[in-house]
């Protein structure tokens, strides 16, 4: 030990209570969230590094997720970006629920963390509808043509078959090549999909937004039982409200997740 320190016996730590002035269940959900954030990054990772080895033939985003409710055409991404949204106010609500906690307003804390709640549910919902048109397709989807070529339809342009170097052909010309086609893609799945020539877009596509799409489940079950603990008046037995805080800071770990995804899943 050292003399500064022996001459100041209060600075040593001596065991019973955190040197970090947190509680040991904060501290072990800060280790939670660190370790779960090498996860989603090893993820990112490995999917900027196969989009980059197959830049050729790997689906632009903007032309896969084009899909908005009772809008008939093409709307890049405009879906993808009210999900964020949802997910990012369920983060401010969060926080409301939060500070009310800390000033133990306990309907206020109902309130907010009922929204967040919902907040979840809608994105949970909104992705369902996501994955869905993504593996139901389009009308006549992709063909994979007689020379090896790839090239989709649209249903908004019939009897128009797209390269993925962007050129089109048409009319009986499509039609021909749309015949003599060696096989016809309709949708998506783990082994094939119509956006592009390479299963890997729909594999990573499943897994991240699907092991993320998890943790926003788990995360509204939480919120779920704090929620029933708050209303029983357990936290304010205890006169404290540190576990909104807890399941407050594992919601705003996925919401910064989810800007992560979107950034580099769809907009990159």
């Amino acid at each position: 030990m050292s003399s500064h320190a022996a001459a100041n016996p209060s600075k040593v730590w001596g065991g019973g209570h955190s040197p970090f002035n947190l509680s040991w269940g904060k501290m072990f959900m800060w280790i939670f969230l660190v370790s779960d954030a090498f996860t989603f990054s090893s993820l990112l990772i490995a999917y900027g590094y196969m989009r980059h080895r197959f830049t050729s033939i790997w689906p632009i985003p903007g032309d896969v997720f084009t899909h908005f409710p009772f809008i008939h055409g093409h709307v890049p991404l405009a879906y993808v970006g009210l999900m964020t949204f949802i997910l990012i106010m369920s983060s401010v609500t969060m926080v409301l629920a939060v500070f009310a906690g800390h000033n133990h307003n306990r309907k206020s804390v109902l309130m907010w963390l009922g929204l967040t709640i919902i907040g979840g549910f809608m994105f949970l919902g909104s992705q369902a509808w996501e994955w869905y048109h993504f593996i139901e397709g389009s009308e006549k989807g992709a063909f994979v043509l007689a020379d090896g070529r790839f090239a989709r339809t649209d249903d908004l342009e019939p009897g128009v078959l797209m390269f993925q170097d962007h050129s089109k052909v048409e009319g009986a010309e499509a039609q021909e090549l749309m015949a003599t086609a060696k096989k016809n893609i309709i949708g998506a799945n783990l082994t094939e999909n119509e956006y592009g020539n390479t299963p890997l877009f729909a594999n990573f596509f499943f897994f991240i937004t699907g092991f993320h799409g998890f943790h926003v489940f788990s995360g509204v079950v939480l919120n779920i039982i704090v929620f029933i603990l708050v209303y029983q008046g357990f936290n304010e037995r205890k006169k404290d409200y540190e576990l909104v805080e807890k399941v407050g800071l594992y919601w705003h770990f996925v919401d910064l997740v989810w800007v992560f995804v979107f950034t580099f899943f769809y907009l990159v």
